[in-house]
């Protein structure tokens, strides 16, 4: 677990660090998806299946507010519908217009939920859409959900009708109208989708706010279940033909996104719960504290120590050539004769250090910087070439 920690952790980090970068490519994606979505699903107006088109209003989209993906989005089904049928084109605009009205009034800021649960639904896994909606946004967001539920079955209708619009005269302005608006309004599967969905985002977001331990992973579960035996009731009064299996498997994702959502969002401790109980003078308190999940990142700090040596007198070239401008360090000093570890420094006082094996040494200065001997014993000629230019540890 702590090291998941770590990982989120890092995650916060590298998105907070770069957010002005990544929140753009991200907005780009959703954009460049949804609109090359839409055009391989309908595809009406030739112009609009250039890949050109589709990259220039997904770079735009990218540097405007996330509202304009939903507004370029319905922009290009529109232009869709035109190519299609004047009266496909008026039925939707009235329709968007009153969807606009309510998502603009009620939910300005969850134009990601708009704008995904349509796409999700071409996808075929819609029942992440209440779940993660009920942890993550309010009791409001049933508008935004019922509006991209709205627009998935409205396109789905374009599309299924759009061989019989074709075949009708095209003198026959009301019979083109009155088709379109029962095609929508007689549509039980959206009516029992619409439903199912605003009644799991409102379930999962009262259960997710209760003090219970464990309060978001009973509310997803409790959604995703919800959301199932409310497709299977409207399957069993309607005959809407809802996949069982799809339906199962959909939550079973649903639950999945559910618990990375919590990790990121609400990952707590409730082995370290504490109640706490006071007052003033007008109420009584009852406060339960439940500490967040955190670990401290392991820093790594490299310190990086230079400095510049002085050469004693009598030092020869190649050990000044060799080490010029800094301490050299060997790892095998030499050994006297009598068996003691010898280090020695020359500056250019004359001064110089010596360790014996057992740790302790002693200081002395000389002047002229003569060579040493301890003891009885001398260095030989390889020892006393390598203890020239021996670090000092300190």
């Amino acid at each position: 677990m702590t090291d998941l920690l770590e990982i989120r952790e890092k995650i916060k980090l590298f998105y907070s660090r770069f957010e002005p970068f990544i929140v753009p490519v991200l907005k780009f994606l959703l954009a460049f998806i949804a609109l090359n979505t839409l055009n391989s699903r309908m595809g009406y107006m030739i112009q609009l299946n250039n890949i050109a088109v589709v990259l220039i209003v997904s770079l735009m989209c990218s540097f405007l507010p996330a509202n304009f993906i939903v507004v370029f989005g319905a922009l290009f089904s529109l232009l869709h519908m035109y190519a299609l049928s004047a009266e496909v084109l008026l039925v939707g605009f009235c329709l968007y217009l009153v969807m606009f009205l309510l998502f603009f009034r009620f939910t300005p800021k969850d134009s990601l939920v708009v704008v995904l649960t349509p796409l999700l639904f071409a996808l075929r896994v819609p029942y992440v859409v209440p779940v993660a909606v009920g942890l993550v946004c309010g009791p409001a967001s049933i508008v935004s959900v019922a509006c991209g539920v709205g627009i998935h079955y409205f396109l789905q209708t374009v599309i299924e009708s759009s061989s019989t619009i074709r075949t009708m005269a095209e003198e026959d302005f009301a019979a083109k109208l009155r088709f379109m608006i029962d095609g929508i309004l007689g549509n039980r599967e959206m009516m029992v989708m619409a439903a199912s969905f605003a009644i799991t985002v409102l379930a999962v977001y009262l259960i997710r706010r209760m003090s219970v331990d464990h309060a978001w992973t009973i509310a997803m579960v409790s959604g995703a279940l919800l959301n199932i035996v409310i497709l299977l009731v409207g399957d069993l009064i309607y005959n809407i033909n809802i996949s069982v299996l799809g339906a199962l498997l959909g939550s079973l994702l649903a639950l999945v996104v559910a618990k990375i959502v919590e990790f990121f969002r609400f990952c707590v401790d409730y082995s370290r719960t504490e109640k706490v109980q006071f007052e003033d003078d007008e109420y009584y308190y009852y406060v339960k504290a439940v500490p967040k999940m955190s670990v401290a990142m392991s820093t790594r700090t490299v310190k990086k120590i230079s400095g510049q040596s002085q050469y004693a007198r009598g030092t020869s070239a190649p050990a000044r050539a060799a080490g010029s401008g800094a301490y050299r360090r060997s790892t095998q000093p030499p050994r006297g004769e009598a068996g003691r570890r010898v280090t020695t420094e020359n500056t250019a006082a004359g001064r110089g250090r010596y360790n014996n094996a057992s740790g302790y040494g002693r200081r002395e200065n000389y002047r002229g910087g003569k060579s040493v001997t301890i003891g009885s014993a001398s260095m030989d000629s390889d020892q006393e070439k390598g203890s020239e230019n021996f670090e000092e540890f300190f």
